[in-house]
């Protein structure tokens, strides 16, 4: 009898694992479909210039969620909700990383303090705009009890711009000074946003006075100064282990191997130290762009750059399909539909 019960218990639990697997064997085929789709529409519609790749796999994103909440009766399906998981461990660091590998070196370092100017300094007025602008909108509406480290993070993470599709449109051949400039603001920008917010995690509001605020600035730049050390640190590191190595000379495959995981160490110990890892996985990849790349050998150099520029291009083709996607999680919109009756109610 006891092991009939057992017997009874495997199956049922070998069927429910059965079920999540085809479940997650239908989602990555859907996936890996769509995003065959989205190059193959990209590259024709982004060649005639109607539309860029970006847009496409948005818009295909939100095409194909009407499909399966036309197909589930309007029920939200997990294919559609945005895993924050998914998005900062696996999508972010090739892309990032990436921006900074093929970063034109000699433009952004001869244009660095503009760019620092507009990236971390306009970045720094516009997180107080918006902040002392939420507070006194608030206030005066009468909405929600939010305390000013709420205000804050409104502030902080108002202040990141996104400038990807700006740089669709321009040409780094044709406009370098230009393109140089929109793309060094846009990841100074994003790294000192997430700075910010990660030092506001550690920022009391009940404590408002000359020494809260030092403690402020000084954790800032404490996380600003720590993230960029240790993407040069791991950078260099590489480049030097690869160097008294020779590894490139008995296999291509573990040099190739060794870079492109190094650069992920580099995002995932900024992460593991509380850091900024889109800080530390950028200067990593210039770092390795100029030291690291020069020391493997001529295929592995081919390999890396290439590899480095699918994995960014895969992932933020990804990115936007399933931002897309998202857009339609019924979830979401059930809860921004309560705020906006809270809302009208205050009023």
């Amino acid at each position: 009898m006891g092991y009939q019960v057992v017997a009874a218990q495997l199956a049922r639990l070998s069927g429910a694992l059965g079920t999540s697997d085809h479940a997650s064997v239908v989602s990555i085929t859907l996936f890996v479909a769509l995003l065959c789709a989205c190059i193959v529409l990209g590259h024709l519609l982004e060649e005639n210039r109607w539309l860029n790749e970006s847009i496409t796999a948005l818009i295909i994103g939100l095409c194909t969620g009407v499909v399966i909440l036309m197909t589930t009766k309007g029920k939200s399906s997990h294919v559609l909700v945005f895993s924050e998981d998914l998005f900062f461990i696996y999508l972010l660091p090739p892309i990032i990383f990436n921006a900074g590998f093929q970063v034109k070196k000699k433009q952004f370092f001869r244009n660095f303090m503009t760019i620092t100017l507009f990236g971390a300094v306009g970045t720094m007025m516009s997180f107080f705009t918006i902040s002392l602008a939420a507070i006194a909108i608030f206030s005066r509406m009468n909405i929600g009890t939010l305390d000013v480290s709420d205000f804050l993070a409104i502030g902080a993470i108002f202040s990141a711009t996104d400038s990807v599709c700006t740089l669709q449109v321009l040409n780094q051949d044709e406009t370098p000074f230009l393109y140089s400039l929109v793309f060094g603001e846009g990841v100074v920008n994003d790294a000192t946003s997430v700075v910010l917010f990660n030092a506001l995690q550690n920022f009391d509001p009940n404590q408002i006075d000359a020494i809260a605020i030092l403690k402020f600035l000084g954790n800032f730049c404490y996380l600003f100064v720590s993230s960029t050390f240790l993407g040069v640190f791991t950078g260099l590191l590489s480049a030097y282990v690869i160097k008294k190595l020779y590894i490139g000379r008995h296999s291509t495959d573990r040099e190739v191997a060794l870079v492109m995981l190094m650069a992920y160490l580099s995002y995932m110990l900024a992460e593991l130290l509380d850091l900024s890892g889109i800080l530390t996985v950028f200067f990593c990849g210039i770092v390795m762009s100029h030291y690291t790349w020069h020391n493997v050998t001529e295929s592995s150099r081919v390999t890396t750059k290439h590899a480095f520029a699918t994995l960014s291009f895969i992932a933020e083709t990804f990115l936007f399909l399933y931002v897309g996607m998202d857009a339609l999680d019924i979830e979401k919109w059930k809860f921004a539909s309560d705020r906006s009756e809270i809302c009208t109610c205050h009023l």
